[in-house]
């Protein structure tokens, strides 16, 4: 498992932020999968390394997590993978072009040997998904859930109680010592965040 951060702007609803993102590659020597693809083909591409890429797959499709998802896949060879329920999200940055596949809830990718679990988690996004590597003890939640607390819904396309909803059925009920790496900031786990639960939907975001 490897990982780079990359900056660059997410935009949406006609405002703009500067943002840094996190990108993890999982995988072996041989092979790997990307999870996300923000702003920086260069900056990925030097994790990965002379790995083959098996797939890139996006936890959700905001621009600052498939911004470059197009030329990623365009130099690895590998298909972009997107829930279906996020295609609206990906054609405001990619009208036009669709991704190279589609991701399903339950769907497990290998590379490397590696089990890669998806876990559709709608809330921020109606697609968002997080990918859980049992035998890594470890599980990327994107813009899901966060150290301190789950992701934005204020914004269009997203339901606050519905990613509570995501993060108690799908991520809280994960082994308490699985290491959450998201998809902004620093990393944190389940028993680290499962304490918060209330006080999250006390405050409503």
């Amino acid at each position: 498992m490897d990982h780079a951060v990359t900056s660059g702007t997410f935009s949406l609803d006609g405002q703009t932020f500067d943002v840094d993102n996190n990108v993890w590659v999982i995988g072996d020597a041989a092979e790997c999968v990307v999870v996300d693809a923000p702003h920086d083909v260069k900056a990925i591409l030097d994790v990965v390394g002379d790995r083959r890429v098996v797939a890139i797959l996006a936890t959700h499709a905001h621009d600052d997590h498939v911004r470059v998802a197009p030329a990623l896949a365009e130099a690895t060879g590998a298909p972009v993978l997107l829930h279906p329920d996020d295609l609206p999200l990906w054609r405001l940055t990619h009208p036009g072009r669709e991704p190279g596949g589609y991701l399903a809830d339950g769907q497990v990718i290998e590379a490397g040997g590696t089990r890669i679990e998806v876990l559709h988690t709608p809330g921020h996004a109606p697609g968002a998904c997080c990918f859980h590597v049992p035998e890594l003890g470890v599980v990327f939640t994107g813009d899901t859930l966060f150290n301190g607390g789950p992701g934005a819904t204020g914004r269009s396309f997203s339901d606050f109680g519905l990613i509570i909803a995501s993060i108690c059925d799908r991520l809280l009920t994960l082994p308490p010592e699985t290491a959450v790496h998201t998809g902004h900031g620093d990393s944190t786990s389940i028993a680290v965040e499962k304490p918060h639960l209330d006080e999250w939907i006390r405050r409503g975001h």
